[in-house]
């Protein structure tokens, strides 16, 4: 079942692999206006041509001008979003394998939580460019996804026993679990922050989503993932004080995620006041993933009882 696992790894690895090309070139084709002449093609709507007026027809007139240049497809974006959803399939089966054989959430070890979290990356993204055309910034998120799992490759995989202190599999489970689907959904929150940045208020492409969709992208994933993650502190602490006898003791992931945490509370508060709307909270994103991955790798850098398995 291990080698079921790592064949599903090793194979979804070269999809996102794949994905990321497409993506990227998908936004090369639309910034140079090589896409599909969605909007020539679409009839005019039987209203628009009847003189009639009022708050519904223009908004009906809205809806059938198509997405518009940020949303329009190219030869590759079809390609991309399949690709996404493919590698995201496969990065599942090895996790849903992966459990069946260590017995609990498959996020034990750095292996494990690098592939996790690369999973909830293209989870988050595939969600939200459900709702919102932001198919140009894919490329983020799915390279970001693509990074871990080419570093997940460099770790060691084998199934070992954990630690006595990490050996509580309903806490590990959720509570690391927790963590992935938080930092997954802050992914695409950056790359909506990366795209406001580069975008403007006057957005300046109009291959790119506009500022306001961007702002919108940022702030639902943070309003989704905050929580998430806030809970995840929390449930931390109760573990901590099973397994070390203290709720917190300044570990450095302990004082990482507090950071992070603190970061998008910022952000949420700041969003909303007018000074600090805009590029100063599109910032806060770039500089709460940075965090997020600073929270991700720190028991790299830091010792710190967290440090079991590279966690």
């Amino acid at each position: 079942m291990a080698n079921v696992s790592s064949l599903f790894f090793t194979l979804a690895t070269f999809v996102v692999a794949l994905a990321f090309a497409a993506h990227v070139g998908h936004a090369v084709l639309i910034a140079n206006g090589r896409r599909a002449p969605v909007l020539a093609r679409m009839p005019q709507p039987a209203f628009a041509a009847g003189g009639a007026t009022g708050s519904f027809v223009l908004a009906r007139q809205h809806a059938a001008r198509g997405p518009g240049l940020a949303g329009a497809p190219s030869a590759l974006s079809t390609a991309a979003t399949a690709l996404t959803l493919v590698a995201f399939g496969l990065l599942a089966a090895s996790l849903l394998t992966r459990a069946a054989v260590v017995g609990r959430g498959p996020w034990g070890n750095l292996y494990e939580f690098s592939v996790a979290f690369s999973t909830s990356i293209l989870a988050g993204y595939l969600a939200l460019s459900r709702r919102y055309p932001i198919r140009q910034i894919g490329a983020i998120p799915v390279g970001v996804a693509l990074a871990l799992l080419l570093y997940a490759s460099s770790l060691p995989s084998d199934v070992e026993p954990l630690v006595p202190a990490l050996n509580n599999a309903p806490l590990l489970t959720i509570h690391v679990g927790m963590a992935v689907t938080a930092y997954g959904i802050f992914a695409t929150s950056f790359a909506a922050g990366i795209g406001y940045l580069v975008q403007g208020t006057s957005d300046r492409y109009s291959w790119l989503p506009s500022h306001k969709v961007l702002d919108e992208v940022g702030y639902r994933a943070v309003v989704v993932g905050f929580p998430i993650f806030a809970t995840m502190i929390i449930l931390g602490s109760w573990w901590a004080s099973i397994a070390w006898s203290r709720y917190w003791g300044w570990d450095p992931k302990e004082t990482a995620a507090l950071v992070t945490w603190l970061v998008y509370a910022i952000y949420l508060h700041a969003r909303n006041q007018r000074r600090w709307a805009g590029r100063p909270a599109a910032l806060l994103l770039v500089v709460g993933f940075g965090m997020v991955l600073v929270t991700y790798s720190g028991s790299l850098w830091f010792s710190g009882l967290h440090a079991y398995s590279g966690l």
